[in-house]
C-alpha cells in the first residue's frame, strides 16, 4: 500500500484539529494566517526559481516551448497558466503548453485516476514530439505523481531541460528532474486538501516562471506588455495606454501609431520613441531580437 504519511502535504495541522468547530470568520483567519506560509516557502527556494526563469528564457528565444504537465489541481494551474500566456504576451498557443493527465476534459471535470498513469504521461509528452530546445516542468504537490514522472522521463530522453515543482523536499519528481523547486508550505488546513496552501505555491511559482521568460524573450518593456493582443475593446484601450504610459504621448498620438504599425504596440512605442516611421521601427526591433530597450537603446549609441 501506498504510504502517504511521511509527505508534510498529508499530515494534520495542529492548528486546525478543531477546524469543524470553528467560526466562518476563525476559518477565514486560520486559513489567511497558514497562507503567510507560502511566500516564506517560496522564498528559500527563489534561487531554483530564478534558474528556470533562465531556462525557460533560454527556451523561447531558441524558438522552443514551455511544457507543463501535471494532475489534478497541479495540472489545472499548468493549463490555466500556459492559456493565459498568448494574450498577454501575444505568443501562440503553442508556445507554452499545458498537459493534464486524463485529458482537457480533466480541466473541469476530475478524473483523479489518471495521474497513476507513467505510460500515459510519457504518451502525452511524446504527442508533442519534444526537442532539446523545449523545457518541461512537472507538477505535483506531492512530488510523486506517476503521470509527471513519466511525462519528465520523456523529456529527459528528448534532451529537454526539465523542472520538478513539489511541496514536499526530496520528492520523486525532483529527482527526475533537472532541476527541483521544493516549497514547503506544511500541512493544509484541511488535512491533504493540497488545492489550499500547495496549490497556492505552485500558481506563484508558476506566474514566476512564465513572466520571466516572457521578459527574457522581449515581451515586455519597462514593466508594460508591450506584446499583448487587442482581441477586445478593453485590451484596445490598454494596447493605447500602454503607448501613452512608455513613450508620454496623448492618446490620439497612441491610436495613429498603433494604426501605422498595424496594432504591434511594440512597433508602436519604437516609432514613437526614435521618432522614425513604422518600417524603421520594425527593422529597429528586428536587430534587437524583438527588446523595445536594445533598439532604443542602440539608436542612442548611433
Amino acid at each position: 500500500m501506498l504510504d502517504l504519511t511521511k509527505l508534510t502535504t498529508e499530515q494534520r495541522n495542529p492548528k486546525t484539529m478543531e477546524l469543524d468547530s470553528f467560526t466562518p470568520l476563525e476559518i477565514a483567519t486560520v486559513m489567511n494566517e497558514e497562507n503567510n506560509n507560502v511566500i516564506k516557502a517560496i522564498d528559500e527556494v527563489l534561487p531554483q526559481v530564478a534558474r528556470a526563469i533562465e531556462w525557460a528564457g533560454e527556451s523561447l528565444n531558441a524558438g522552443g516551448r514551455i511544457i507543463y504537465v501535471g494532475a489534478g489541481t497541479s495540472g489545472r494551474l499548468g493549463v490555466l497558466d500556459a492559456v493565459e500566456c498568448p494574450p498577454t504576451f501575444g505568443v501562440s498557443y503553442d508556445t507554452v503548453v499545458g498537459l493534464i493527465a486524463g485529458g482537457e476534459g480533466a480541466f473541469v471535470k476530475a478524473a483523479e485516476g489518471a495521474e497513476d498513469k507513467a505510460d500515459a504521461g510519457e504518451a502525452d509528452l511524446a504527442a508533442l514530439a519534444p526537442e532539446a530546445r523545449d523545457i518541461v516542468i512537472g507538477i505535483a504537490a506531492s512530488g510523486r505523481t506517476p503521470y509527471v514522472v513519466g511525462a519528465l522521463r520523456r523529456a529527459k530522453a528528448a534532451g529537454c531541460h526539465t523542472v520538478a515543482i513539489a511541496c514536499n523536499r526530496g520528492s520523486v519528481i525532483g529527482g527526475e528532474a533537472g532541476l527541483a523547486i521544493e516549497p514547503v508550505t506544511g500541512p493544509e488546513v484541511l488535512t491533504g486538501s493540497t488545492r489550499l496552501k500547495a496549490g497556492t505555491a505552485q500558481k506563484l511559482v508558476l506566474n514566476m516562471i512564465s513572466t520571466g521568460a516572457m521578459v527574457a524573450a522581449g515581451k515586455v518593456y519597462q514593466n508594460l506588455m508591450v506584446d499583448v493582443r487587442q482581441s477586445n475593446e478593453k485590451l484596445r484601450v490598454r494596447a493605447q495606454n500602454i503607448v501613452m504610459m512608455a513613450t508620454e504621448c496623448t492618446r490620439e498620438q497612441a491610436a495613429e501609431a498603433l494604426a501605422a504599425c498595424n496594432d504591434h504596440v511594440k512597433g508602436a512605442i519604437t516609432m514613437l520613441l526614435l521618432g522614425c516611421d513604422a518600417k524603421a521601427a520594425e527593422s529597429a526591433l528586428e536587430e534587437a531580437h524583438g527588446h523595445v530597450r536594445a533598439a532604443v537603446e542602440a539608436h542612442a549609441q548611433a
